[in-house]
């Protein structure tokens, strides 16, 4: 009898169950939705289907009246450039701090605590201090998810560092390999992959902290528009903004897949 650790779906079956747990979240909002409605035809917390795509279409296709500007289009490019910003400065200081904890052991002993420490602030906790002293412009905002996600990745960069074979390391010193010509021609190739998976295993993380700094001050972005129109209990509204970001944050760790698998096919030789 074959064990059900041995069973492997085929490609069809795989797809039908990875979109198995999203009709099921479908049906039992829709069916949620209509038993509300039937009780309150003016219920806000469940809105029906034509509501959100009536929302959706005046938030991604019609002008706003005040402003003039398309809103989700215009919140979505807000967050997107914060995030991304914040991601790029991240994930440069994981790899050239991870680098350097990983490789040289002074480099260690001198920041591998530090780093261990600042990755234990709740960087929400720190936010009112943050916009006192770096102001409530785009420099706190940023700020804030680089402290978030910046010191895990260095931490998991460094650890896949220590994790690499000292045979590699000792080879290449017998070889008249240098400190440097070892870091770069060894050691970091090997970081490449690890540092891609460590930033995608932060995405989350970012997109809280985004959200976070943009409800408490901004005047645009996908976190203040659902702050904005909670008082209102406006559902419809932040249904869509939710299932936006998720969409994104999807499509942004799905491109860094993508990234990983192009750039470093050697590390998928053995999956």
């Amino acid at each position: 009898m074959p064990r059900l650790v041995n069973l492997h779906p085929n490609r069809g079956g795989a797809v039908v169950l990875a979109a198995l747990p999203f009709l099921l979240l479908i049906v039992a909002y829709l069916l949620g939705s209509n038993a509300r409605l039937e009780v309150n035809p003016d219920d806000k917390l469940l809105p029906a289907m034509s509501t959100l795509i009536d929302t959706v279409h005046t938030y991604a296709f019609e002008e706003d009246k005040r402003s003039g500007e398309v809103l989700l289009w215009l919140d979505t490019w807000a967050s997107l450039q914060r995030i991304l910003l914040a991601l790029g400065i991240s994930a440069v200081i994981g790899i050239t701090v991870g680098l350097a904890i990983g490789a040289i052991p002074y480099v260690r002993a001198l920041a591998a605590p530090f780093v261990a420490a600042v990755s234990m602030i709740p960087p929400l906790a720190i936010l009112p201090v943050l916009f006192i002293v770096l102001g409530l412009g785009e420099v706190a905002k940023v700020a804030l998810i680089v402290i978030g996600v910046a010191p895990i990745i260095t931490r998991d960069v460094a650890l896949r560092a220590s994790e690499l074979p000292t045979e590699q390391l000792i080879k290449a010193q017998t070889l008249g390999a240098s400190s440097w010509l070892l870091s770069a021609r060894v050691i970091l190739p090997q970081l490449w992959p690890r540092l891609i998976d460590a930033v995608r295993l932060q995405l989350g993380c970012a997109w809280l902290f985004l959200i976070a700094a943009e409800a408490i001050a901004s005047t645009e972005g996908l976190g203040y528009r659902i702050f904005l129109v909670r008082r209102y209990l406006a559902m419809d509204v932040i249904l869509p903004y939710v299932i936006w970001i998720t969409l994104l944050a999807f499509l942004m760790d799905w491109l860094l897949r993508l990234a990983r698998r192009r750039l470093f096919p050697w590390t998928e030789a053995t999956k």
